[in-house]
This record gives C-alpha cells, structure tokens and sequence, in this order.
C-alpha cells in the first residue's frame, strides 16, 4: 500500500497566513482601542461637537453656507429668536451667526492645512535625526533649535509679512514652526527605539533602513504623530485669532479674529452678543481638542495597550 508524501507548506501560503495574522492583529487592536474610548463619554460628546466644526468646514468649501454679507436686519440687533438673528447683527445689519459659521470654515481649514504641513515634517525630519545620528542629527537640531531660539510670535508676524497677508501666507507661517515639538519627540523615541532588540533582529535579518524606519519603528511612535495633530490644530486656531487681532492674519473673509479685532468698539456701546457668540464657538472647539487630545495621548500609548 503506497503511503501519500507530505508536502511542505509552500512559501506562498506562509506569506498569505503572515498577511492575515497581521490584519486580524490590527483588527484586535483597533477593537481594543474603540473599547476604550466607547467608555469615555466626555470623549465621544467632543468627537461630536469636532465632527459638527468638521461638517460646517466642508460645508463653507462647498460654498453651502449662508451668505454673511447678505443684510437680515437693522443694525445691532439684540439676540432674537430666529436663525439668523439668534446672535443678533452687527453694524451693517449682517447675522453675527452667519459669520460665526464662515469664521468657523476658517479656523477648521487653516488648522486642518497646517496640521497636513507641518505633522510630516516633523515626522520625517525626526525620524531621519534620531535614527542616523551623526550629521544628520547636527543639521535637523541646529535647525530646529535656531527657529525655537527666535519668539513665536515674532516669528510668525514675519514670515507673514514676507508673504504678504492671507490664508496661504498664515498657513505657511505657522507650520514653519509647529513642526519643531513633534520632531523633537520622533527624534527621542528613534534614538531610544534604534537600540532595540527587534530593530537589531531586522537588521540581522537584512531589513533596509527605509523598512526599519517606517514600518518597524514608526509605528510604535506615531501615536504622538496623532496626539500632537489635535493639539496643533487647537494651536492653529488659536494663532490666528491672535494674528487677525494683531493685524497680520486673515483680512479677506470673515474670522474669529476679525470679530475680536472689533469687539472693544462694541462693547463700548453695550454690544455684548458678537463677542459672546464668538467666545462660546471658540470655548466648544478648544475644549474639546483638548479633551480628545488628552484621551487620544492615555488611549493610545504602547505602554498600556501591551
């Protein structure tokens, strides 16, 4: 009786067991993650209210908004109970909400295009720094700190100035420096991570440097990639509220800014509601970065999710 040979599993079919190994790994750990966060609810009522700024951005790009030029009333209106004149009118009898919603468009599409400049930036040139060293690590650090040495502030005033004033040239300002902390925090984990023993075993195993960095390191660094991008929109938002108000930001279109720049003026006057309107928009948003941003950091640490 002729007995069957065994054949051994080909190298295919490993690749494709590997493959799926992986998938269903990622899916457990996202499942984990989910979990986690599906038990903060301060977390999810911030998810929401970033997912309704998101929603009114893409509403203003689609040019779906209300039109806040457009006249709805006399001028300075009190808070009414109707839509357009829930916040009241300012002085050209325009809806304080409408420029609230185009405000909103603003801070949501400058904080999303710095936040798309900046965070591979500082990824890239982190990585690169921490994991080769030597000139590399002297070039990426006197950069960074030759653009730290100088104030923010000052910063950002005149490189907006030198691209003349407009979204583009805030956009450009900001993110030339908010790549710094997030490069400094890839460059110390890929110091730290290099030196590690499952590094050292892919390079025994003939994994190329390109492999190393964006496959086996980065991805047990990219949660503070993830963090730091909420907390750089928060920041974006903020800084361009404070350059409209110093003169240097936005000046076509309606911003947050704009309507603080005029704020003093009005409340001279006994005009309280512009302000108010705009406090509370900004209040929702910056509260709730800041919550998704903390939650985010806890959550997705390696260190508690092993």
């Amino acid at each position: 009786m002729l007995l069957a040979k065994s054949h051994p599993p080909s190298k295919t079919s490993s690749k494709n067991n590997s493959s799926l190994a992986q998938v269903f790994k990622k899916n457990r750990l996202v499942s984990k993650i989910w979990s986690k966060l599906r038990k903060e609810p301060q977390f999810l009522i911030c998810l929401v209210i970033l997912i309704s700024y998101i929603f009114i951005g893409l509403l203003g790009l689609l040019n779906l908004l209300p039109d806040f030029q457009e006249r709805v009333g006399g001028s300075y209106e009190s808070p009414k109970l109707e839509l357009a004149k829930i916040f009241g009118t300012d002085i050209f009898g325009r809806s304080v909400l409408y420029k609230i919603l185009a405000g909103t468009q603003t801070a949501i599409t400058m904080g999303f295009i710095v936040t798309t400049m900046a965070i591979p930036t500082g990824i890239i040139l982190g990585a690169l720094s921490g994991y080769y060293g030597k000139k590399t690590d002297i070039i990426v650090t006197w950069l960074y700190t030759v653009l730290s040495s100088i104030p923010n502030i000052l910063l950002l005033i005149a490189i907006s100035y030198s691209l003349g004033r407009g979204l583009v040239a805030v956009c450009v300002a900001m993110a030339a420096t908010y790549w710094i902390s997030l490069c400094r925090m890839i460059r110390g984990e890929f110091i730290k991570h290099k030196e590690a023993e499952y590094v050292l075993a892919s390079k025994v195993l003939g994994a190329g440097d390109f492999v190393i960095i964006f496959k086996h390191i980065l991805p047990n660094v990219i949660h503070l990639a993830i963090v730091t991008s909420s907390l750089m929109i928060l920041s974006a938002i903020k800084a361009e509220v404070m350059l409209t108000y110093l003169g240097v930001g936005i000046q076509d279109g309606a911003s947050w800014g704009a309507m603080i720049t005029a704020a003093p003026g009005e409340l001279t006057n006994g005009i309280w509601w512009s302000l108010a309107a705009v406090v509370l928009f900004m209040f929702l948003i910056i509260y709730s970065l800041n919550i998704i941003g903390d939650t985010l950091r806890d959550v997705l640490d390696p260190k508690l999710l092993n």
